[in-house]
């Protein structure tokens, strides 16, 4: 069997894909192959003008992309997006959007920054969108991890940084990172218990080039991120295939994980991947969605068995 590319994404006319962070860098990429293989995309993005202003990019075939507003650090905003959704039935919620790198700071609803935006944030999302997937033939809800996630474990003491005297951009982004996979994973066994038909899966992208980058120019790392980059990052394009193998793949399975093939992960067509021990741990699975419960508010009442 060949790589899988993108022209290996199947039809997709009468599929809807809610797609967050669709604006900018993958999300952008994964939207546009989307809409050119026929797909309804709703574009779930911070900024709505210029998440219009990208969907007047998409012309020709079937596709259309449906641009709606959404600001992950703010529940009020998560629950106002997930009431505006139409759409009957959702085949795909691909959970992309994400803050990387930022200094300690606080969500509208008081959660450190990057693990609220970029798990919390997703895991209401999911939440309140999971009984328009459990519609679909065979629902997806997939999750954008990172290989940063092998560098960390998850404090339950100190879960929010609320001892910030410890407080690392980088570990805070790699926690958030690890939390998502061990949302990924709890969430398809606890889909695997109620008999649903979706499947919870995740990938990354490797090392891509995106305005991400951006953020180690602001933290000191701007010289040493070009030359890495230059020998290894691939472009957002490809960087969006392991997502779009993910969302799409006829044959992919719960709980699986694409990645990167080469270069340790960081480039190279899309495989399946190995997460660590830790993101499939059944008990932290399980106190990290408990706490997100609590966090949140949200409380999956559709997978109640």
């Amino acid at each position: 069997m060949g790589e899988w590319k993108a022209s290996d994404i199947p039809a997709l006319t009468g599929k809807t894909f809610v797609v967050t962070g669709a604006d900018s860098g993958i999300g952008l990429e994964v939207t546009r192959a989307l809409v050119a293989r026929g797909a309804h995309v709703i574009m779930a993005c911070r900024y709505v003008d210029v998440g219009q202003s990208v969907a007047d990019t998409f012309i020709g075939g079937e596709g259309r992309a449906e641009v709606q507003g959404l600001d992950l650090g703010s529940l009020r905003s998560v629950r106002a997006f997930a009431m505006g959704v139409e759409a009957p039935i959702i085949d795909v919620l691909l959970n992309n959007a994400g803050v990387m790198l930022l200094p300690y700071g606080t969500t509208e609803d008081g959660f450190e920054r990057q693990l609220g935006i970029n798990h919390l944030g997703h895991f209401a999302l999911t939440s309140l969108l999971l009984p328009k997937i459990l519609m679909a033939p065979r629902g997806r809800i997939v999750h954008v991890s990172s290989l940063a996630h092998r560098h960390v474990h998850i404090d339950f003491t100190n879960l929010q940084y609320t001892d910030r005297s410890g407080y690392s951009a980088l570990q805070a982004y790699a926690r958030s990172k690890l939390a998502n996979l061990l949302f990924t994973f709890e969430l398809q066994r606890r889909l695997e218990a109620a008999g649903a038909r979706a499947i919870a899966l995740a990938a990354h992208p490797g090392v891509a080039a995106t305005n991400f980058g951006g953020r180690f120019s602001k933290r000191g790392l701007g010289g040493l991120a070009r030359r890495i980059g230059h020998f290894v990052a691939q472009s957002a394009v490809d960087g969006a295939l392991p997502l779009l193998r993910a969302a799409t793949a006829l044959d992919a399975l719960g709980a699986e994980y694409y990645g990167a093939s080469r270069w340790r992960e960081c480039r190279g067509p899309p495989e399946r991947v190995q997460a660590t021990r830790e993101a499939h741990d059944r008990d932290t699975g399980r106190r990290l969605w408990e706490a997100s419960e609590a966090y949140t508010d949200e409380h999956f009442f559709s997978l109640t068995t």
